[in-house]
């Protein structure tokens, strides 16, 4: 068939044509890299001013790159006359099964890139989450480590740690320390109350405001229950709660108050 072709049609044929679309498709290539490189360069500045995790900058990144050339070349196979049709609902039956396949490890990235974002918790928070209690040492893509107060590393996977409530101890510049004191029903109430107060006005850690609460909470079986509430700063709450309770104790053995514990009175039968 070319035999009978001379070169002007050939020319007008074959090879310009073609040559058109080779350099279209080149050009569309180039061009197509060239915008997802600033694309990617612009998203990356962006998640960078908002100080996201560097390692979800990198990822969210090579994947937005990777994603968006890969639509340029198949646009630039387009252009040579190629049917892309086939290849797209091959790569979308592929990425169905690897997603699949990798269902828990994408639902950790899920998770990941949503602790990362919205920061529920950042480096250094105590918090409670995922069935574990610890300071956060890292936010990964799929895990996050936490130290707990005994110096154990727990990594939890992030889909149980966005999956279940968080608590965030660290969140708030103060907190309330609560307390519970029982007297007995015996001693004087208004020395016990007085001692209290006593004891959390003479602590320079507790806050004027929010004034501390101290109030009889309870007339419990064989105590009167005192609800003791002071206000204090987050880092200095455990050091409030233990030394508070050792000088409740000092100062009720001192002024002669009982602190009631529970008994158990055991009767026998007389034997003959």
């Amino acid at each position: 068939m070319l035999e009978n072709l001379d070169f002007t049609e050939l020319l007008h044929t074959y090879v310009i044509p073609w040559g058109t679309r080779i350099v279209l498709a080149l050009a569309i290539f180039y061009v197509g890299r060239m915008v997802v490189g600033a694309v990617a360069g612009w998203v990356e500045k962006f998640m960078r001013a908002r100080r996201m995790d560097e390692v979800l900058v990198k990822f969210l990144t090579a994947i937005l790159h990777w994603v968006l050339l890969l639509f340029v070349i198949i646009a630039a196979l387009s252009q040579l006359g190629i049917d892309t049709t086939s290849m797209v609902a091959l790569l979308g039956a592929a990425g169905l099964a690897i997603g699949l396949s990798l269902q828990s490890s994408l639902s950790n990235l899920a998770a990941g890139v949503l602790l990362i974002i919205f920061r529920p918790f950042t480096k250094g928070n105590f918090v409670e989450a995922g069935g574990a209690m610890g300071v956060v040492e890292a936010i990964s893509i799929f895990t996050t480590t936490l130290t707990t107060p005994d110096n154990k590393e727990v990594i939890v996977p992030n889909s149980a740690v966005l999956g279940n409530n968080i608590v965030n101890y660290s969140a708030r510049p103060t907190r309330r320390v609560d307390l519970v004191f029982g007297v007995s029903y015996g001693d004087d109430l208004r020395k016990a109350k007085q001692l209290l107060e006593e004891i959390i006005a003479a602590d320079t850690r507790v806050l004027s405001d929010p004034a501390p609460t101290i109030v009889v909470g309870e007339l419990a079986d064989s105590s009167v229950n005192f609800l003791v509430r002071p206000w204090v700063k987050s880092e200095d709450y455990w050091a409030v709660y233990w030394d508070t309770t050792e000088s409740v104790k000092l100062k009720f053995d001192e002024a002669g108050i009982t602190i009631p514990f529970p008994q158990m009175d055991v009767h026998t039968p007389e034997r003959d």
